[in-house]
């Protein structure tokens, strides 16, 4: 009886400081906020063709930041693929930019034919853009608004932020 106490009792401090060092993780990990213009940044939209965010002011873009290892990510990406994306990619005012963090043209690519993603995947091999937005954890997505602002960030996967996610996409783009 006496081990079973004890072994609750370790497993319920674990829980508590597990669930805290994440909540105080999420804040320190995260580099931008809300209404902060989105840093500039360049990135490759194919190989050897580089172009700057800036290209994309006026439009409402979604920059999403995955790995292909991430189980968060690999629940998260076919809603976006369903819901998102599908919904809107030929809406000229909407972008969508999804990085994979640490991952090679190759590997992205690989990744999208493994899973029969037809959006733009995008290595991010070095962090050098998500290092602008955090310094870990994913998913992380990224809102920017038609001025350049973010208008929304979320880290992880979890159905009522999504939901949140296209609602604000579909009001942004409906004004």
């Amino acid at each position: 009886m006496v081990q079973k106490i004890f072994l609750f009792l370790i497993i319920s401090f674990t829980i508590h400081c597990v669930s805290g060092q994440t909540t105080t993780d999420i804040k320190k990990t995260t580099l931008v906020v809300k209404d902060q213009v989105v840093p500039s940044f360049k990135f490759e939209v194919s190989k050897g063709k580089t172009v700057s965010f800036s290209e994309y002011r006026g439009k409402i873009v979604l920059i999403n930041f995955f790995a292909t290892w991430c189980g968060p990510c690999l629940r998260e990406l076919p809603l976006v693929q369903e819901q998102i994306w599908n919904k809107h990619k030929d809406d000229p005012r909407f972008a969508m930019l999804t990085f994979g963090r640490e991952h090679s043209w190759e590997e992205v690519l690989k990744f999208g034919k493994d899973k029969n993603f037809i959006f733009p995947l995008l290595p991010d091999p070095k962090r050098n853009v998500y290092g602008l937005f955090a310094t870990e954890l994913i998913p992380r997505s990224f809102l920017i608004d038609a001025n350049g602002k973010i208008a929304y960030l979320s880290e992880g996967f979890e159905e009522p932020h999504f939901k949140e996610l296209k609602e604000l996409i579909d009001r942004l783009l409906n004004n």
